[in-house]
């Protein structure tokens, strides 16, 4: 399979998860459980994560997990600017610039410091409202940053 191809299905799949992971409604307390139940998936698994939840600059919910530090903060902070400036999951913002050959560093014209288009930070789209936050996690390779946050996003959509 072609890079090309391989960055057309991501994206394709990564779109998808947008159109389908979207709340019906999204206030404090809902943050506190989706944060929670992030929480407990990430202790599960023994994942060194910190995890965040904002909404309209607000930060509603934050735990660092055992084995973390400062630096997974940053990382959290820059992929959330990602999300609030392309309205789009940070992983998907880094895979549409590498599947035009470029990196989102390289190609963006945003500063590397304060942006990150790494998986991990996914769009709180709330149906008929839009997207009004993001939720995140910083301490796994991108892929499985993004996959947590999408795990528990689905398994919140059921209960919510």
């Amino acid at each position: 399979m072609s890079e090309h191809t391989e960055h057309t299905e991501l994206i394709a799949r990564l779109e998808e998860q947008e159109r389908r992971l979207r709340l019906p409604h999204f206030d404090n307390d809902d943050a506190w459980r989706l944060g929670c139940l992030v929480a407990d998936l990430a202790q599960e698994r023994g994942a060194a994560v910190t995890i965040g939840i904002h909404r309209a600059g607000q930060r509603l919910f934050h735990r660092a997990l055992p084995g973390t530090s400062p630096d997974n903060d940053a990382w959290l902070e820059r992929k959330f600017r990602v999300v609030e400036r392309y309205g789009a999951a940070s992983y998907l913002v880094g895979t549409r610039f590498r599947a035009k050959g470029t990196t989102f560093e390289e190609s963006s014209r945003l500063d590397p410091d304060r942006y990150a288009a790494h998986g991990g930070a996914f769009p709180l789209h709330v149906t008929g409202t839009g997207v009004i936050g993001a939720v995140g996690v910083s301490g796994l390779p991108q892929a499985e940053d993004h996959a947590l946050v999408v795990e528990a996003l689905e398994r919140y959509l059921t209960t919510a």
